[in-house]
């Protein structure tokens, strides 16, 4: 009885397999006397036995395999029951061709299945008893050991698969260049990489603790304790350097039960990305503003000279040069618009946009109205079709610019004599979509991700023109968004664009 107390000590001692695995052929046969122990266990793929360890034999008996039935391993396997051999010679079952490859002599055989769970994992064979023969206090001693030996075979396989897998997801973490982290339901760091480990110092500590010190948008409240299964967040520092980091956590739930098991979160540093985005910005509004005042004067003063010039014959070069500088000077000066308008919508809050219910028939026929001019220079034309009564919910300012730079578009790269342009709005279960096509070349698949981007414009081989920054599609898109609304580009039937915009519908 002591020494399977001590058996047990020294079993729970061990966590790695084949350590373990060692020290059970070693207590094997200390326990009942042995002259040595094999141990064969059970492949579950092929339901065959195999030796992992057989202490003082032959290495190729590692190679054998034994099926369910076959041997005396073979028949404890399958019977799930312990049994003496004390003449192997006698026993039908015996096969002695592993002496004959081993050189071993073998007299007796003592077996145990290790049965875990009503299954038989493996099977442990003490072999030649020293003194004698093995007696039926051997089999219960050999049977309570093969019953701790089972227990400490299955913690030592769940810490090896543990490890396994911590190293696998150790791994895929370091393989990440951004920082990511596992958390569990409190918000405790559990496993990061190296990466984020700069910015946690160490595993363990809690979210809120290490990010201490920076303003969390959303806070951390909604973070680790809300109930979104994606939360992107935005954490910035001031001081003592500005630090402004960007990321996202994602739930993780229990498969069965659905109850919080944690969080994994991934964020990097976007601090330069941030910063050029700001000198982007207030490099491009300033440029505006130094622009904004000459062109004024330019365009103002020219359209007097203009006036008075085309009133005088004698002074029709001078008025056809005018007429030019103040063309341009228009186009000039509505792209410098453009590019304050975008400007100002980057930087403008949210709650800054008063959205409230307004009269879609209203805000249609003031943007047709203020393309006017376009569509006279353009000799185009320009339809409207669409169900009355349209209230989206909304800013009918922001709206109207919305579909003065679809219209404006449609226009400009149109190559199509006339070019033409219609606007048809309709209620659809996703809210007050409004569809612009016009009757241009279109845009190719592969440049429709691109064109929403601030500044990126089609090969001019494509579209024939070169007009613009290339501020429409993006000042379009930028709008739609901050009212919460869509866009998306299909292909008309008969060629062209068709530019689809969804705004939520009043209530």
């Amino acid at each position: 009885f002591e020494l399977l107390l001590e058996v047990g000590r020294l079993l729970s001692s061990k966590i790695e397999l084949d350590e373990l695995l060692t020290a059970v052929m070693q207590l094997a046969a200390r326990v009942v006397e042995a002259e040595t122990a094999s141990l064969l266990l059970v492949d579950l793929a092929t339901d065959e036995l195999y030796f992992h360890v057989a202490l003082g034999l032959d290495p190729a008996l590692a190679k054998i395999r034994l099926k369910m039935g076959q041997g005396i391993a073979g028949a404890t396997a399958q019977s799930a029951q312990p049994m003496i051999i004390n003449d192997v010679k006698k026993d039908p079952r015996w096969n002695s061709k592993m002496d004959k490859d081993s050189g071993f002599v073998t007299r007796s055989i003592l077996a145990a299945p290790i049965m875990l769970k009503g299954r038989c994992i493996g099977v442990v064979e003490a072999i030649n008893h020293i003194n004698g023969d093995f007696t039926v206090t051997d089999l219960r001693v050999f049977e309570a050991f093969a019953s701790q030996a089972a227990i400490a075979i299955e913690n030592a396989r769940l810490f090896s698969s543990l490890k396994e897998q911590n190293q696998t997801l150790d791994t895929l973490l370091n393989e990440i260049r951004d920082a990511a982290f596992l958390t569990d339901g409190q918000g405790t760091v559990l496993v990061a990489n190296a990466a984020a480990k700069q910015f946690l110092g160490s595993e363990g500590v809690r979210l809120d603790a290490a990010l201490a010190g920076m303003t969390l948008t959303p806070p951390m409240e909604s973070i680790i304790g809300g109930t979104e299964p994606l939360v992107a967040f935005e954490a910035v520092r001031e001081a003592p350097n500005k630090l402004v980091l960007a990321g996202t956590a994602t739930l993780i739930r229990d498969g069965t039960s659905g109850a919080l098991k944690g969080r994994v979160v991934v964020f990097r540093d976007v601090t330069d990305e941030r910063r050029e985005e700001g000198l982007k910005r207030n490099f491009l509004s300033l440029i505006s503003h130094k622009l904004k005042t000459p062109l004024s004067s330019i365009t103002g003063y020219s359209q007097l000279l203009y006036e008075d010039a085309r009133k005088k014959p004698e002074a029709a070069f001078q008025a056809s040069s005018l007429r030019t500088i103040l063309t341009q000077g228009q186009k000039l000066s509505g792209l410098v618009d453009k590019l304050l308008n975008f400007t100002v919508l980057e930087e403008l809050e949210d709650q800054a946009i008063d959205k409230k219910p307004f009269d879609l028939s209203v805000v249609l026929r003031q943007a047709v109205d203020a393309m006017e001019p376009w569509i006279v220079e353009k000799e185009a034309k320009v339809s409207v079709d669409h169900v009355p009564g349209l209230q989206p919910l909304g800013d009918s300012a922001l709206t109207r610019e919305v579909l003065k730079n679809l219209i404006e578009n449609g226009l400009k790269f149109s190559r199509a004599k006339p070019p033409a342009v219609t606007v048809s709005a309709a209620r659809t279960p996703r809210g007050v979509e409004v569809r612009v096509a016009d009757n241009g070349p279109g845009i190719p698949p592969e440049e429709r991700s691109k064109v929403f981007e601030k500044f990126y414009q089609i090969d001019a081989s494509f579209t024939g023109q070169i007009e613009g920054w290339g501020l429409g599609l993006p000042f379009v898109h930028k709008v739609v968004e901050r009212l919460d609304g869509t866009v998306s580009l299909e292909s008309g039937p008969q060629g062209g664009t068709v530019v689809v915009v969804t705004l939520p519908a009043a209530p």
